[in-house]
């Protein structure tokens, strides 16, 4: 958050400075039942983090229900701007068809104010966006219909143009849509964007879940906007799968508070990855840790032809628990060391992948970073297992702080 909006958080003025605040001590999450047998509400969860407390690893659930009166639906991602509203991204209509578009809430109150972008100009599909004043530009991504989601995956709903592949770049002050970038096949289902976190850099990143790559998105000399493929994880031709080929699917990332690191969740294949992005052109993986997924050694999935993996990977057991489903959604604590972890991407798609996730529940894992020359460890004193909820296994999802993180804090 800005250093104006103090009186709503710890308001560092710098990247920099937030680094060497306090550590965390308490994780929000979003827990879902939908798409399961339990019929319960979804609700939100509180994590203690802190490991001198009692409480350390043990879930508070409190309840929340949310109607939206903007023509959207399915919110998805959440900002804090500097006027004190609330922004949410939606990636659709009350009928699941695809629509990207933006509600404003009360920051107070927290009730809906209206649409931010302006009439008729919401993309055809949303999910995810991030805002940059100092270059009066927010750039926002394309998951899919919700219709579709809701089904679980079809490889021919991409091929009828029911998900997307392009990036919206929204002038901030008007609030009207003023480019399109086509990212191609390569590019298909762009989910989680980050733009550098200093304020005067006008460069970023986006994961495309479909094809498993990373592009790098730039301003260009001409003051409009680019993007190039930086980072591509091999499919693994497979038997006993869905299909012959498996993807990583990068389904979230993020990149540290200094702009170092960036991290990512590949989760089918199992693993979270690390890339120095000191140039920003050409990442470099400096670790790696797998932590579950579909090609486990002993599970039903044959590797037939791996480009990196000499071996299948053994399964994750954690303090007797053996986790289920693949990594997903990240959160680095604010000095870069701690790398906080949840297992559910989308409860129809848990339900499709890893049946034994929606049966069991998610959990929450931490691994220990090496901010020095890099490096993944997992941390096998953490568990949060949300299999041993009161109501039933849960899927929790997202990761916040309640004063700001790598993945909400915009600086002005």
């Amino acid at each position: 958050a800005a250093s104006t909006c103090s009186r709503c958080g710890p308001g560092y003025k710098t990247p920099l400075d937030a680094m060497k605040g306090p550590r965390e001590e308490i994780v929000y999450l979003p827990c879902i039942y939908r798409n399961t047998d339990i019929q319960k509400p979804d609700y939100l969860a509180t994590v203690d983090v802190n490991p001198q407390s009692p409480n350390f690893c043990k879930v508070k659930a409190n309840p929340i229900d949310l109607f939206w009166k903007c023509g959207l639906a399915n919110p998805h991602t959440s900002h804090c701007l500097g006027s004190g509203q609330i922004m949410i991204s939606t990636m659709g209509d009350p009928s699941g068809n695809g629509k990207g578009g933006f509600v404003l809430l009360d920051g107070e109150t927290f009730e809906v104010i209206g649409n931010w972008e302006q009439p008729g100009e919401a993309a055809p599909f949303g999910y995810d966006f991030w805002y940059q004043p100092r270059h009066n530009v927010m750039i926002s991504t394309e998951w899919g219909a919700p219709k579709a989601l809701g089904n679980g995956f079809n490889p021919a709903d991409v091929r009828a143009g029911h998900y997307g592949q392009r990036l919206h770049v929204w002038d901030w002050t008007t609030h009207k849509r003023i480019q399109i970038l086509d990212l191609g096949e390569e590019g298909a289902i762009p989910l989680e964007i980050r733009f550098l976190h200093n304020p005067a850099a006008a460069e970023g990143f986006v994961g495309c879940a479909l094809q498993s790559t990373v592009f790098r998105f730039y301003k260009t000399p001409k003051g409009n906007w680019a993007a190039e493929k930086v980072i591509h994880i091999p499919g693994k031709k497979v038997k006993g799968w869905a299909l012959p080929e498996m993807p990583g699917l990068i389904t979230d990332i993020l990149i540290s508070l200094d702009d170092r690191f960036l991290y990512f969740s590949n989760w089918l294949h199992g693993d979270i990855r690390q890339y120095d992005i000191t140039d920003r052109r050409n990442p470099r993986m400096v670790g790696q840790v797998f932590l579950a997924g579909s090609i486990l050694k002993d599970g039903p999935v044959k590797v037939l032809e791996d480009k990196e993996l000499d071996s299948q990977p053994a399964p994750r057991i954690i303090k007797g628990k053996r986790v289920q489903g693949g990594p997903q959604m990240l959160q680095l604590s604010l000095d870069g060391k701690r790398l906080y972890v949840t297992t559910s991407l989308y409860s129809a798609w848990d339900k499709q992948f890893y049946p034994d996730l929606v049966k069991e529940g998610s959990v929450m894992m931490q691994i220990d970073v090496d901010t020095d020359k890099g490096g993944l460890k997992l941390n096998e004193n953490f568990l949060v297992d949300f299999g041993a909820e009161p109501d039933g296994p849960a899927l929790a999802h997202e990761l916040r702080y309640p004063g700001g993180d790598c993945t909400s804090d915009i600086w002005l």
